[in-house]
């Protein structure tokens, strides 16, 4: 605890979508002993067919760089297929890591013939993303870094926020109102400053335990100016554009252009890099879930995070591996961080991998703030080991440049209005959820109208969700309610 709370005052956090650790990372150090990546001899059986190799593009295009597409399979049960293989089951036993291709080749919200067996064993080289790639090598990439669990995007994120799913493995059914304890409110008990930054709908909103604090919810362009001005919070939490507008999606989720995804790296680390808390500040650049693209290494069994009796499956396995880059001046060139030994996993037990749940034991030993808030956290390991350097001697660069790309009018247009992806389909619903707090006079009948309203919830009045088929349809919608929401 020492390091962290000597030498880190704001932690901030940018969590992108649905990318495997060796779709953007795998070739970092194509011939280290010590990091665990692609050696380009991995593939995965095709029924009836050769088997695919890994390879890259190695281009820039739009094309090239939006790979895969059409979007993979992410629901648990394809996760299992991805994991156990076509006719493996889930069990004690170290998944076999040959599934992905004949789950993306059953996929079947586009015609069949749409899904080729090669893009899901796809990788980016360095050069194709040279943002992310520039930074795990200038401070430190952890290749153990595990999806808290082999789920959708909402259960993942819901492991970073509150250190559990509550039982639940994919974003729909909804389950609201979702009532979990936050790391944010602990924030709030011991009197810490946090603020979630985003783009066009937060998917935090989620948590009903937020609602109450609508004045830590700011625009993407807000964190730059308090980074800018010293006024970074304890805790900052970013999330990226979800949904095409006047701009692509920059969340990278498959199949949405990767370098959008690098432009916003970019600038969260230029903003942070060149802010007067620079020397204070960790930034954890991670991804929530692998959305389906291939992974090699197996993940390890996981504590449960609670008592809930899930059905059919019991969080006590990790889910694949994700791409995890630490940034301070704290941290010395060239780590790699790691909690065990590569040929101790998957292994049950102890040394427990990083998962999500490590940024919750983190921000509670760098900011006091008592005990775990699952059995999940309570045994996740924190990121003390990557400050490793005495002084905060490793700068880096000033800014760091993604390529150059430049959005077609056809292309934004195309985007907008393509069919929601499963993510964009449940932020929509999440929106349709929300309290209208513009109606409230002032604070206390806020306070009155949110607590009517989860009860609303949770005695089974629910909105009726538009039938909104594109982004170009969903977004007017989702802004006006969010609008409503934020009083603004």
């Amino acid at each position: 605890m020492g390091n962290l709370s000597s030498k880190i005052e704001h932690i901030v956090v940018l969590m992108l979508e649905n990318r495997s650790f060796d779709s953007m990372l795998g070739k970092l150090y194509p011939s280290n002993n010590t990091f665990d990546g692609l050696n380009g001899d991995e593939s995965n059986p095709l029924q009836d067919q050769p088997d695919i190799p890994v390879w890259s593009s190695l281009a820039t295009d739009s094309e090239s760089m939006s790979i895969p597409t059409p979007d993979p399979g992410e629901l648990w049960v394809d996760i299992n297929m991805q994991l156990f293989g076509l006719n493996g089951k889930p069990g004690n036993q170290p998944p076999s890591m040959n599934g992905f291709v004949n789950n993306y080749v059953r996929q079947n919200a586009e015609p069949a013939a749409n899904y080729k067996p090669k893009p899901i064993m796809h990788h980016y080289t360095q050069a194709q993303v040279p943002v992310i790639s520039q930074l795990a090598k200038q401070f430190a990439v952890c290749d153990q870094w595990f999806a808290s669990a082999p789920c959708q995007t909402w259960p993942n994120r819901f492991f970073l926020h509150t250190g559990t799913a509550n039982g639940y493995e994919n974003n729909s059914p909804s389950h609201f109102p979702y009532l979990m304890n936050t790391i944010f409110n602990r924030l709030n008990e011991a009197n810490k400053h946090w603020g979630i930054y985003f783009h066009d709908f937060p998917q935090t909103l989620t948590l009903s335990n937020l609602w109450p604090h609508l004045e830590n919810f700011h625009s993407f362009d807000d964190f730059k100016e308090d980074a800018k001005n010293g006024r970074l919070p304890a805790y900052s939490f970013i999330e990226p554009r979800y949904f095409p507008d006047v701009k692509l999606p920059n969340d990278q989720h498959p199949p949405h252009n990767v370098g959008m995804g690098e432009e916003l790296i970019a600038d969260v680390y230029n903003a942070v890099r060149n802010s007067p808390t620079w020397h204070k500040t960790l930034l954890i650049i991670t991804y929530d879930e692998h959305g389906g693209c291939y992974d090699h290494v197996p993940p390890p069994t996981a504590v449960p995070p609670d008592n809930t009796n899930a059905q059919p499956f019991g969080f006590d396995r990790y889910g694949v591996r994700v791409p995890a880059v630490l940034v301070s001046p704290y941290i010395k060139q060239g780590t790699i961080l790691r909690a065990a030994p590569n040929d101790n996993l998957p292994h049950n037990g102890p040394p427990y991998p990083f998962d999500h749940t490590s940024i919750i034991a983190t921000v509670r030993n760098c900011f006091n703030l008592g005990g775990s808030l699952t059995n999940r956290d309570a045994v996740a390991p924190d990121l003390e080991s990557v400050l490793n350097l005495d002084s905060p001697s490793n700068d880096g660069p000033a800014t760091v440049t993604p390529l150059p790309y430049t959005i077609s009018d056809s292309e934004l247009q195309a985007a907008l209005n393509a069919p929601l992806n499963g993510f964009q389909k449940a932020l929509h619903e999440a929106a349709t959820h929300l309290p209208p707090l513009a109606l409230a006079e002032n604070t206390e009948n806020v306070c009155a109208c949110i607590e009517d309203h989860i009860e609303n919830l949770v005695n089974g009045t629910m909105a009726e969700v538009p039938n909104h088929k594109t982004p170009a349809e969903a977004l007017p919608f989702i802004k006006d309610k969010l609008a409503a929401f934020l009083g603004k």
